[in-house]
């Protein structure tokens, strides 16, 4: 692929999921845009055993960017890295195409494993801001990753995931995220919870008062 033909798609995939962009030339602001350049060219080194120098060249990347990229790493086509400070994908980590990083994700191992020890996402994941995933296991296609979760499982497709540890808490939601860019009104299962709580709290404390009522008025018919 020739460098227009790349600014020319990764133009249009920060076009469709970033509104901030304004002009064409912005793009080449971006570190998503200047990473991921780097890792293509790291990527090929790599791939040809030339380890040392795809190393060389996507730790300068993460100097520039914030965004270590593994150069040993499988990404596909269309992902986007916003913002992307503290984004690290490590080494055997699998990305499909259509995929949205938020700023501080995490694609780690857990440092037990030999082999493939990288999580895997597949097509059109969003991974919200802070989140961990850790391990080698698959999040589906079109699931979500609420902000701040510590994913240790593995997800099916089309779930929402939310919590430390994370826990689906949505099932078959299939909306892509590059159509759907919304990773901040997400299910919270724990207020859920408290709201539930205080609602049967209130309904039992109606009922004492109502039965300290009844016993007040047979006091004074006796």
């Amino acid at each position: 692929m020739s460098f227009f033909q790349y600014f020319k798609e990764e133009f249009q995939v920060i076009k469709e999921r970033d509104p901030a962009i304004h002009t064409p030339m912005e793009v080449l602001l971006y570190p998503s845009f200047r990473v991921m350049l780097k890792y293509r060219r790291a990527h090929k080194l790599y791939q040809k055993g030339h380890y040392f120098l795809a190393r060389w060249i996507s730790q300068r990347a993460a100097r520039k960017t914030g965004i270590e990229i593994h150069p040993g790493a499988t990404i596909g086509k269309g992902l986007f890295i916003d913002h992307g400070s503290g984004v690290i994908i490590g080494e055997t980590a699998v990305i499909g195409d259509n995929v949205t990083l938020y700023q501080g994700v995490t694609l780690g191992g857990n440092g037990k494993e030999t082999g493939k020890r990288h999580p895997t996402l597949k097509d059109n994941v969003m991974v919200s801001a802070g989140a961990k995933i850790i391990g080698s296991f698959t999040i589906g296609e079109n699931s979500k990753i609420g902000a701040g979760s510590v994913v240790i499982e593995e997800v099916p497709p089309n779930c929402t995931v939310v919590g430390v540890p994370g826990h689906v808490v949505k099932r078959n939601d299939v909306r892509v995220p590059r159509n759907s860019m919304d990773h901040i009104h997400l299910p919270d299962p724990v207020y859920d919870d408290i709201k539930i709580l205080q609602q049967e709290n209130t309904e039992l404390t109606n009922r004492i008062l109502e039965l300290e009522r009844e016993l007040k008025y047979l006091k004074k018919e006796q």
